[in-house]
């Protein structure tokens, strides 16, 4: 009946007590002893008209939060599930699947969890480990025999547990999964030559390539790929019918939402999905709000759904527990101004809140923001699924939501979050100036641009290649390929929008007339010749 009350157009809570005070009239009226057998099903018609009641008193304001937030962000569309133990308080869509059509999002509309997929690969993980085929702190080669770190400590050391709870000392290097066209084993072996940007288990360093490193490990262990074992050990018991690993399976299921982003200009534009070239345990899974509801119910159970077992308490509550510790420090205390301690578990990020232990997960992909929260005491668990890029809307709505099914003293979120989001767009823009104070006007390359073209290799990056196209220098790397302006001296700058390389500047290196390498993103990359380059193609990173 929960699920019928969360999609249903609801009684008013007034003719609900209409309704109610005639029930009684007529009992009162019943003078036979054979009325009796009427009250049993009678006060069962009354709770259900509370229950009623208590839904219609619950989507109202929920509602109102959402459209609130949605407008406060310019988010297209959301869709947002709650529940409470097994029962389902709310599950509705919002807005439109697509700016410019009419489209409702509907709560069975599929979107990218992108890196709230995590928490699957943990949940399958616990289950091995429940039967024995792995443990958390099996060395990751013996289930992974190519992975390795570059310190030779840390890679003696590294066990599945420092992968999942972002320890490993390796930087993010997001650039090494975010467009690569290099399969995953590539990706990890790329990693091995990533020197520690920290001490090994010192510090919080979200990484997905060593998650996905570790999924991979448990395929192994299992003798069997992740996607196959996910589908077979979380979503068809949790009954996750629109639940998938891939972005080709996802838009096959033409209910489906579209991304957005907010360019430059200000305007809200679709874009395009990002394309998982395979299933990744770090981020590739796409589902609707009502099967959230399911993977809700099951986590808040500590691995138990209606009534089978398919996680031990035990494993379950590991993946809950703190792991590392996240400093509360810029931009993280800035947005979590209620917390005093916050840390990472395995898939899962867990901080006290206004008296509350929360446990919660965001995600982003192109077009996307997820965020899930689960109040373990409370019982209480929600998603939030929008369609707008990096929109800081989904936290601020978690929030929102909490405090009123906590009943906590309200707090305006979205005009906390907007503030940040408008210091992070002036802290941008001052940099950009910043970049242009710095730039040395009327200078020159001290060679012509032919002599720069050439291929560039970097350890874990593998090889750039600059090239010269209509009169221009052009950057090609991985899935990048953008033209170069002069910015002053040897130095270029990316001519797009897109911030992935930072700023976008590309200096090389001049030794007596020639060019000997190139920097970007503070990695040096080396100049090396065409049989280099075709042998560097052949044989794989170690």
């Amino acid at each position: 009946m929960a699920s019928r009350i969360a999609d249903s157009k609801h009684l008013r809570p007034a003719s609900c007590l209409r309704q109610a005070a005639s029930v009684l009239e007529c009992l009162g009226a019943m003078k036979s002893r054979n009325a009796l057998s009427w009250y049993f099903p009678i006060w069962l018609l009354l709770a259900w008209m509370a229950a009623d009641a208590h839904a219609e008193d619950l989507s109202r304001p929920i509602d109102d939060l959402v459209q609130k937030s949605m407008r406060a962000w310019e988010v297209p569309g959301v869709a947002v599930v709650i529940v409470r133990g097994e029962e389902l308080l709310y599950l509705k869509g919002h807005g439109v699947r697509e700016r410019g059509r009419d489209e409702p999002v509907t709560a069975d509309m599929v979107f990218p969890l992108a890196s709230c997929s995590k928490a699957f690969t943990t949940a399958l993980m616990a289950q091995l480990v429940d039967s024995g085929v792995l443990r958390w702190d099996d060395p990751v080669r013996k289930h992974l025999p190519y992975f390795h770190l570059s310190d030779p400590n840390a890679d003696a050391l590294v066990r599945l547990r420092d992968l999942v709870s972002h320890r490993t000392g390796v930087a993010p290097h997001d650039l090494l999964w975010y467009r690569a066209p290099w399969k995953q084993e590539e990706m990890i072996r790329r990693a091995a030559k990533l020197p520690l940007s920290k001490p090994f288990r010192t510090t919080m360093q979200y990484q997905s390539v060593m998650f996905t490193a570790a999924g991979l490990a448990a395929a192994s262990a299992a003798s069997k790929p992740w996607e196959e074992l996910v589908k077979e050990k979380l979503f068809t018991p949790l009954g996750m019918k629109t639940a998938s690993t891939s972005t080709a399976e996802a838009l096959k299921n033409p209910d489906h939402s579209s991304g957005h982003k907010k360019e430059s200009d200000g305007k809200v534009r679709v874009v395009p999905w990002y394309i998982n070239p395979e299933p990744n345990p770090a981020g590739s899974i796409n589902t609707s709000a009502r099967d959230l509801a399911a993977w809700l119910q099951f986590q808040l159970a500590e691995g138990e759904f209606h009534g089978e077992r398919l996680v031990s308490s035990e494993q379950m509550r590991a993946t809950h527990s703190p792991e590392t510790i996240i400093r509360l420090e810029g931009r993280v205390a800035a947005e979590n101004p209620d917390t005093q301690q916050m840390s990472y578990g395995m898939g899962w990020v867990i901080q006290d809140y206004r008296g509350e232990m929360l446990i919660s997960h965001a995600g982003i992909i192109d077009g996307f923001r997820v965020h899930i929260t689960m109040v373990p005491k409370q019982k209480l668990g929600l998603a939030i699924l929008a369609n707008l890029h990096a929109t800081r809307m989904n936290l601020s709505l978690s929030n929102q939501i909490v405090d009123h099914l906590l009943k906590l003293p309200p707090r305006d979120w979205d005009d906390l979050y907007q503030k940040l989001a408008d210091d992070d767009e002036l802290t941008e823009k001052l940099a950009l100036r910043r970049l242009e104070l710095d730039r040395r006007p009327n200078t020159k390359p001290s060679l012509a641009l032919a002599k720069y073209v050439g291929a560039y290799e970097h350890p874990a990056y593998g090889t750039a290649h600059i090239k010269l196209q209509d009169g221009k220098l052009l950057w090609e790397w991985s899935g990048f390929r953008y033209p170069l302006e002069h910015y002053h001296f040897d130095t270029f700058r990316m001519a797009t929008e897109e911030r992935f390389f930072g700023q976008g500047l590309v200096g090389f290196a001049i030794d007596d007339g020639e060019v000997k390498g190139l920097k970007v993103l503070d990695m040096g990359f080396r100049r090396v010749g065409a049989k280099q380059v075709e042998g560097e193609r052949k044989a794989p990173a170690r």
